[in-house]
């Protein structure tokens, strides 16, 4: 019978060097920065902003409102979704806020169908914004997964659900200021097309567990 000595010591045998886990805040603000500033500078290499978005951002406050209640949202989302890769870290408040938040932004474009922030209009109009959101969203989809990976998500589909889901709505946001304002387009063109990548991520997540067993 093996002494106790011996037990511990042929179980240290087996055990490998890991490494320690990045710092969260970090994490989070590198990912979030990174992936704004991708969308931004690709989506200004394919095509200028809307013409006068600027004088719109400061001659209506609600559209200005409804532009960074719409990035804070995102980013609540963020911080939510790499503490879900983290055992212990999302606390159900955080969840609930989150997804209020982020569901309260998408709620102004459905009732801007009755009462825009800004009177709609052709101006500005990108031809392939549906296909930019898709394309735009991809990159910071993939950094967000590879980085739960790396983690120890203990839900990894919901952990990839809701990097879907803030890759996603990083362009759909943006393309506010790139593309023209119209609500059923915006629904359409841009929020449609974020909320498809969030169903994607949960699928690629699922094939990379099942490739690493």
């Amino acid at each position: 019978m093996r002494t106790r000595d011996q037990l511990l010591d042929s179980l240290a045998s087996d055990l490998a060097p890991v490494r320690p886990a990045p710092n969260l805040v970090l994490l989070i603000g590198s990912w979030l920065l990174g992936s704004l500033a991708y969308v931004v500078l690709s989506t200004w290499i394919l095509g200028p902003l809307r013409p006068g978005v600027a004088a719109q951002l400061l001659d209506h406050p609600r559209f200005l409102f409804e532009m960074s209640f719409g990035l804070v949202a995102i980013s609540v989302l963020a911080i939510a979704l790499f503490r879900s890769a983290i055992p212990g870290r999302l606390t159900r408040r955080m969840a609930i806020l989150a997804i209020g938040l982020v569901s309260l932004w998408l709620f102004n474009y459905v009732a801007g169908l009755l009462s825009p922030a800004l009177a709609p209009s052709m101006l500005g109009k990108r031809p392939h914004c549906l296909v930019e959101t898709l394309i735009y969203a991809v990159p910071p989809m993939l950094a967000a997964i590879y980085w739960l990976h790396r983690l120890y998500p203990l839900r990894p589909l919901r952990s990839a659900l809701l990097a879907g889901l803030a890759a996603g709505l990083l362009p759909a946001w943006y393309m506010q200021l790139a593309c023209m304002y119209e609500p059923v387009h915006i629904l359409s063109r841009h929020i449609l097309p974020g909320l498809l990548v969030a169903t994607l991520a949960p699928v690629l997540m699922w094939l990379i567990v099942r490739l690493r067993r």
